[in-house]
């Protein structure tokens, strides 16, 4: 049995979609879904030629902190490829452009509640260029040995979901 939307009504907020559902489940129960219809993304763990992430603290006015992350970006327009806005954003947010791309697949972040879907990168052979931020966006960089970056992870003080996922797939990819 397949779930039947019998309504669907969407609205544009900013830069999100809002969807609401009236769906009948398989048992012919009817019941209201809500969902963020929201852009696809990317997120890139930069590796330098000494084995160091490129790890970025950015200030997140949602939560109100500085959080630890990995560079990552929306995917603006339809048919823009995830490896191409992957490259503008590891150049964007850090400086640098990399020889050598991993794909490491993709995750929805939270598929209860948004359309979300990030294409996870790894990205080698850097060499810097010029950062190229947007007003809203206040970034520090930093580089850590894997190590470093482990620890951030298991004392919870890393915790952007994009950057784990792309670190957690990088090390099954490669161990």
């Amino acid at each position: 049995m397949m779930w039947k939307i019998k309504s669907s009504d969407k609205k544009k907020v900013d830069r999100f979609g809002i969807t609401i559902d009236q769906v009948e489940l398989p048992n012919g129960e009817e019941k209201t879904f809500s969902y963020l219809d929201f852009a696809k993304g990317v997120c890139i763990l930069p590796i330098t030629n000494d084995h160091e992430v490129v790890c970025l603290k950015q200030y997140r006015h949602a939560v109100n902190s500085w959080q630890w992350e990995l560079p990552a970006g929306m995917i603006d327009s339809e048919g823009e490829l995830p490896l191409d806005v992957a490259k503008r954003e590891l150049e964007e947010e850090t400086g640098y452009v990399a020889e050598h791309w991993l794909e490491l697949g993709s995750f929805y972040p939270s598929p209860g509640s948004t359309t979300e879907e990030i294409f996870l990168f790894a990205a080698a052979g850097l060499t810097p260029t010029e950062q190229k931020l947007e007003a809203s966006e206040q970034i520090e960089l930093h580089y850590l040995q894997m190590e470093e970056l482990k620890e951030l992870v298991i004392k919870g003080e890393f915790m952007h979901g994009a950057g784990l996922a792309a670190i957690l797939r990088y090390k099954f990819m490669t161990d």
